[in-house]
């Protein structure tokens, strides 16, 4: 098993210091973020949404052809591996996730990430138009893949037409696991689609191709209107949640997964360099 972070999770470092960082701490690889980068960020953005709203650890996806070689360059002189170029662009974006594989085929990064289409969907497509087009958006993937040499991932994510494993499952049927595949994020699916784990790593199978390590619990919110109990999402340590990731990673090396694993830890609790020290500490353990 090989251990690294997504970079989502390093807001206040650049990406040449996140590499140094990774390595003094024990890391194997380093996930990274792929998005717009803006001229300049936002002030006085809170402490709990620096990982979206200032987050310096990103490879800008307009200018990705220069600085994910410069990415590379700085990982291979911190003896790190690079795990994926993680977009947030959707399957239908096939030009641009082309020109995003053609840069990580050049750099010697063996994966893409995609990202599902989010449900309810701002222009009011209905769920099966979206998951129709998606199977069709997929065996384009699968074709840039091969074409690449490059692998796709898919996070199963809440709030999307992917939430769940069973979902997902549907969504790859007659897709080569070759050249396309799903993260598994057991913290995602506190919020929505959860499935017993053991049924989704069975299910998915040669599908599983990244993982992602966090956590979260339902927390008590403001009472509904005729007094109804409500819950609300929180991020929290990978200790202290829902997910049950012990099991999760016993589950793991039952169904003979030995690939890489990127903390995506959202908690608030601790600075980044204690809390991604301890997760990496935690996860040694659970996987020994």
């Amino acid at each position: 098993m090989k251990f690294g972070v997504f970079t989502v999770c390093l807001p206040e470092y650049t990406p040449a210091e996140a590499v140094k960082v990774l390595k003094q701490m024990g890391y194997d690889g380093v996930e990274w973020r792929v998005q717009t980068v803006p001229e300049k960020f936002p002030e006085n953005v809170p402490f709990e949404q620096r990982y979206w709203g200032c987050n310096r650890c990103t490879l800008d996806v307009e200018k990705l052809e220069e600085q994910a070689a410069l990415a590379k360059g700085w990982a291979e002189e911190a003896g790190i591996e690079v795990f994926s170029l993680s977009t947030y662009l959707p399957s239908g974006e096939t030009k641009k996730l082309e020109e995003v594989a053609r840069v990580a085929a050049a750099n010697g990064i063996p994966c893409v990430r995609s990202f599902p289409y989010k449900y309810p969907d701002p222009d009011g497509r209905s769920i099966r138009e979206l998951i129709a087009k998606t199977k069709e958006e997929n065996k384009e993937l699968e074709r840039i893949g091969k074409q690449y040499g490059v692998k796709f991932l898919i996070e199963i994510h809440m709030d999307t037409i992917v939430a769940s494993p069973s979902a997902a499952y549907d969504q790859a049927q007659g897709i080569d696991p070759a050249y396309f595949g799903y993260i598994y994020d057991p913290g995602n699916m506190v919020n929505e689609g959860y499935e017993d784990y053991e049924k989704g790593l069975t299910l998915l199978g040669d599908y599983v191709a990244h993982v992602h390590m966090k956590n979260g619990l339902l927390v008590p919110d403001a009472p509904g209107e005729f007094g109804e109990a409500r819950f609300k999402r929180a991020w929290v340590p990978l200790k202290n949640g829902m997910a049950d990731l012990p099991r999760f990673a016993k589950l793991l090396k039952q169904v003979g997964y030995d690939g890489t694993v990127s903390v995506e830890d959202f908690s608030n609790e601790e600075g980044t360099v204690e809390k991604l020290t301890g997760d990496l500490a935690y996860l040694k353990q659970l996987f020994a």
